[in-house]
């Protein structure tokens, strides 16, 4: 038979949030939640491994990430996310220099190809974990180099996979963007993350409610 609720007892203090992530671009995005959260850099290898998809890279490493912060933090949900770009099933990441992410540009002139953004979420008190993946669909319009320059002068997108920020200016090289969830191609698909952290006890509009704080 389970103990009496005593009215007076404080409530139980909710698990702590953590995003498994240094990306600013994730922080701006896990904000909108209003869930207060910590941020913890995860230490993990993304080197792609032999014949790995993009899609099982994304899946995979933000599995990692999650994974290796949990480890540490096991009371905690955990978030973790990554976003690889497939142009024909070919990885393209961060282009971290501007001669790179010219060729990035070149590369993707005219064609289409799919940003594969996953997020998991890992408890480690409870064992739950899950990971999903949404991809965006975009269409870049044919570029022409005084584009492609003019641009990454203006917005310097190097730290963003493709070499494009869509939130921004980079929304001008695009004809077409088709995804499920708005905020894929951003860096952090919204929708499934708070269907997860629902999942995993933690539902940002009844702790919003509720007022609970953070353990």
């Amino acid at each position: 038979m389970p103990a009496p609720h005593d009215p007076a007892a404080p409530p139980a203090a909710e698990p702590a949030v953590i995003l498994a992530s240094t990306s600013r671009y994730r922080r701006e995005l896990l904000q909108r939640l209003r869930l207060p959260f910590s941020v913890v850099s995860p230490e993990v290898d993304e080197t792609p491994q032999p014949g790995e998809t993009p899609l099982q890279l994304a899946l995979r490493l933000a599995r990692a990430k999650a994974q290796a912060v949990a480890r540490s933090h096991p009371g905690a949900i955990v978030i973790g996310s990554d976003q690889v770009a497939d142009l024909d099933g070919q990885a393209i990441g961060k282009p971290h220099t501007h001669e790179r992410a010219v060729a990035q540009l070149q590369a993707m002139s005219g064609r289409t190809l799919v940003f594969q953004t996953a997020v998991a979420v890992v408890r480690g008190d409870t064992g739950f974990e899950q990971v999903e993946c949404v991809p965006s669909r975009v269409r870049v319009r044919p570029l022409q180099l005084v584009e492609i320059e003019a641009y990454l002068q203006a917005e310097q997108p190097y730290d963003c996979a493709g070499s494009a920020k869509s939130e921004g200016l980079g929304i001008a090289l695009l004809e077409a963007i088709e995804s499920d969830d708005p905020t894929a191609l951003i860096g952090l698909p919204l929708i499934r993350t708070a269907a997860l952290l629902r999942a995993a006890g933690c539902d940002p509009l009844r702790r919003l409610a509720a007022g609970a704080a953070c353990a």
